[in-house]
């Protein structure tokens, strides 16, 4: 696939995609759909640990959230309103199937089926994620990740969503984000369930890549056309700007965060220093023969969230992260330049490398960028969100991963993060993602300057008049 950059007719900076290009937006279930108690929905470990004093900023909960689930059709006219083309949404486990496992809730497969129908009927193709970390509470009460079964009742899940959605949705995501479920989730503690052990952490990793190969296999024998893994990847850069792993930081925490994940899924072998690793922390006895065949799965797309590059250098004495074991003596640097308001540093050179690298050292994957934004402070004045530094943000992103369309990498597409405000995990709803404005006393729907620049970007298939989303 590739792109074309042309003056038309003597505008600079004008930068097209290519015809086919999917443009779209991303939410989760449990970030947006509320209706945590109705028709037969089960509990998650979200549901669980939001409830938990000091987890959630001022003890927010996904309640009620965007209330998505009985508002699902004034949702989709508007994203058939700004021209979206897909929409990456998350079906929630426990929706489906309460416990985890045996009977399927025909209640909670009502929901998507008519989601899915809103959403072809108005020209959105969709493009459902089967885990997005709202795993059952029974399951967790089991063991959670670190225990193998979960896995196979993980792709027993998938293989029921498919069998209701499948004649209608073509591209299939496993997993978001396995590293976070496992080691957020696990290690560090600070998502959901809690859990604070470098071992369980490792275990849970394997596990969930585990289930991915095994529900890829399910849902390629019941007959999906295209099936995805999206990871959360970040270019790893030394004290000297590198990132070619020479330096033993950059190596280790790339190791831990994308590596982990990658071989795995695309080349069927894990790398020896994150074996290395995990073998200090718990050993390696939750890898079975076999395991690593299940887990590679040919796949058609590798979805990539990308928010930011990870900033390390040597840090003698310095203890381990929380959320990367064996990091001993690695700082994790403050980020220079601007910032979102998560603290998180902008630098949108960071996806066109990684975008590179992976056509680089992935070739046989296509590539889509399932998740990229920001959030800001964004305020209501006249009834408008002026938000110019997210068009910025986005604009600047669009150009690098334009780039590297250029310089060869196969990207098929771009989905925003997000349509809407939402539950963001641990912050609760004090972070603002989203492109369209939520009130959330109200439910009102604010299309934010961004949505409306969005819409312009989609409708000309690209940035016409050059760069910070001039209009």
């Amino acid at each position: 696939m590739s792109t074309t950059t042309s003056a038309n007719g003597g505008e600079p900076g004008r930068l097209v995609f290519p015809d086919g290009f999917v443009w779209g937006a991303a939410t989760a279930a449990y970030q947006i759909e509320g209706a945590c108690d109705e028709d037969g929905r089960g509990s998650s470990i979200w549901d669980g640990f939001s409830r938990l004093p000091g987890k959630v900023a001022d003890g927010h909960t996904g309640d009620v959230a965007c209330d998505h689930y009985h508002r699902y059709a004034d949702d989709v006219r508007l994203m058939a309103g700004l021209g979206l083309r897909a929409y990456r949404f998350s079906v929630a486990w426990p929706r489906v199937l309460p416990t985890g496992s045996g009977p399927v809730n025909p209640l909670g497969l009502d929901f998507y089926d008519r989601l899915v129908d809103e959403l072809l009927a108005h020209g959105v193709t969709p493009y459902p994620t089967l885990y997005h970390w709202d795993l059952p509470q029974a399951l967790e009460d089991m063991g959670g990740w670190t225990s193998r079964d979960v896995a196979y009742r993980f792709a027993d899940y998938a293989t029921a969503v498919h069998a209701r959605l499948g004649d209608r949705v073509r591209t299939w995501t496993t997993l978001n984000e396995p590293w976070v479920a496992a080691f957020l989730g696990y290690c560090s503690g600070v998502h959901a369930p809690g859990r604070r052990s470098p071992a369980a952490a490792f275990r849970a990793a394997h596990h969930l890549l585990l289930g991915h190969g095994l529900a890829a296999s399910a849902l390629r024998t019941a007959g999906a056309a295209e099936i995805a893994l999206v990871l959360n990847l970040a270019p790893v850069i030394g004290p000297d700007g590198g990132e070619d792993g020479t330096s033993a930081p950059v190596t280790l925490v790339d190791g831990l965060l994308n590596r982990q994940f990658l071989d795995p899924a695309l080349r069927g072998r894990y790398p020896g220093d994150v074996l290395d690793i995990a073998a200090r922390h718990g050993g390696l006895g939750h890898i079975e023969d076999g395991d690593l065949e299940i887990i590679h799965q040919p796949i058609e797309l590798l979805g990539i969230n990308y928010y930011n590059p990870s900033f390390v250098s040597p840090a003698p004495g310095a203890p381990a992260s929380r959320a990367f074991p064996g990091s001993e003596g690695i700082g994790f640097d403050p980020p220079p330049g601007p910032t979102t308001a998560m603290g998180w540093p902008i630098v949108p050179a960071g996806l066109e490398s990684l975008l590179l690298r992976l056509s680089r050292d992935y070739p046989e994957v296509g590539l889509l960028v399932t998740e990229n934004g920001a959030a800001f402070d964004d305020v209501v004045r006249d009834g408008r969100v002026c938000d110019t530094e997210r068009i910025g943000y986005l604009d600047a992103h669009l150009r690098a991963a334009h780039a590297a369309m250029s310089a060869g990498a196969d990207l098929r597409g771009y989905l925003v993060w997000s349509l809407l405000d939402n539950f963001e995990w641990a912050y609760g709803y004090h972070k603002r993602f989203g492109i369209v404005y939520v009130d959330y006393a109200t439910q009102r729907r604010i299309p934010k300057d961004s949505a409306l620049w969005y819409r312009e970007v989609i409708s000309r298939n690209g940035l016409s008049y050059g760069a910070q989303g001039d209009r």
